[in-house]
């Protein structure tokens, strides 16, 4: 099935706008144009968004995505150079997840520290509770 551009971003979230710069920026070269000079968008190109949007949600550059494509397009050959790229940024996100984690932590430590300092009208004395000094030292350090 074909559809617009128009179209094509209503099945992707994405904007016309958005799309017309991943083409500019050569990260839509499957897509065909009609007779008329129109884009249409295919199901495998619907795909291929949903593909681009998911590793630039990961934190990949477009311009490693753009090179993801290019291997792509060059077939088989560059199954070795996919595969470490798809490994580094597997890497990449558990790293970021692993911050994230942390900081997580450090903001539920923020939040019950508080709710104790409102359930005793002071932050001195919540901060004073052993739990909250052992909390404190493996977060923070101090």
């Amino acid at each position: 099935m074909g559809y617009s551009i128009g179209q094509a971003a209503q099945k992707t979230g994405l904007t016309t706008h958005t799309l017309r710069y991943y083409e500019k920026e050569g990260l839509l070269p499957f897509v065909r144009k009609n007779s008329a000079g129109l884009r249409v968008f295919s199901d495998n190109d619907i795909n291929w968004l949903n593909m681009i949007e998911c590793l630039k949600a990961t934190g990949m550059p477009l311009k490693g995505i753009k090179q993801y494509i290019d291997w792509f397009r060059e077939g088989d050959t560059t199954l070795p150079q996919r595969l470490e790229m798809f490994k580094q940024q597997e890497k990449n996100i558990k790293e970021h997840l692993h911050r994230l984690q942390t900081n997580l932590s450090k903001i539920s430590y923020k939040i019950r520290l508080y709710d104790k300092a409102v359930e005793l009208g002071s932050l001195e004395k919540a901060q004073g509770l052993e739990e909250f000094k052992n909390d404190r030292l493996k977060l923070f350090g101090h």
